[in-house]
């Protein structure tokens, strides 16, 4: 589905400006002042370059890469021998091909193996545990502001602990069509954008609708180095 509406600064009003043209926006005749966002597009280099610096000014530490492919290497580049591993559900780490690689390598503990082999009626607090304080947490986010924002949206949370202090380190793969102005853009391009395509991947796995459940804003890591974000100048996830 396509992306939801923003309205611009004043100073924006009827001049989207060259980053938005890259991204396929587009100011319809009929509705001044209002632009519509393409939210699966990836944004132009300057936009790319603008959230890094920014979220290096955050200590959190970015690198970009150009395809899916150098994104898992980057990934696996980060993770040591013997690390214990964790994820929540990401259709970006799927796209990228970093779940199958650790499901089934020897070198890690993939502890979602683990996890689904315990019995979640008399071994709860055991997987809570595992899954709340991994040596790694994997994911994505549903956005990045260009002020170095990180914003994860979730149906249950169970990723969003680790996210923001559990995990001794969090490596975020991002594709760039998820940087974003701000919080209020971030937000449209969750409800507006990522909510329907989850909701329609659910009811084809499921048949349930998925929901906006809980929202964790990353303003800044308090630890530099903790939080790791791959830019990918290509579109993935939602």
């Amino acid at each position: 589905m396509g992306g939801g509406q923003v309205v611009h600064h004043a100073d924006d009003v009827g001049k989207p400006c060259a980053s938005d043209r890259a991204r396929n926006t587009t100011v319809p005749s009929h509705v001044p002042g209002v632009v519509t966002i393409d939210y699966a597009a990836p944004v132009a280099e300057e936009r790319i370059q603008r959230a890094a610096a920014s979220l290096r000014a955050n200590n959190i530490e970015v690198v970009i890469v150009d395809t899916a492919a150098d994104a898992k290497r980057a990934v696996l580049d980060r993770i040591p021998d013997g690390a214990e591993v964790h994820s929540g559900a990401s259709k970006t780490l799927q796209e990228i091909g970093i779940v199958a690689e650790l499901e089934a390598s020897p070198r890690v503990t993939w502890l979602r193996n683990q996890i689904q082999k315990m019995d979640r009626a008399t071994q709860a607090r055991e997987i809570r545990k595992l899954g709340a304080a991994p040596d790694i947490m994997l994911g994505s986010v549903a956005a990045v502001t260009d002020d170095g924002r990180l914003v994860a949206a979730s149906f249950g949370g169970s990723q969003l602990a680790p996210y923001a202090s559990t995990a001794g380190q969090v490596i975020l793969v991002v594709g760039t069509q998820k940087i974003v102005r701000d919080l209020d853009e971030a937000m449209k391009r969750i409800y507006d954008h990522a909510l329907p395509l989850e909701s329609a991947r659910l009811r084809a796995a499921l048949g349930l609708d998925s929901q906006v459940g809980k929202i964790l804003i990353i303003n800044r890591e308090v630890r530099p180095g903790r939080t790791t974000v791959i830019l990918v100048r290509e579109a993935l996830g939602f």
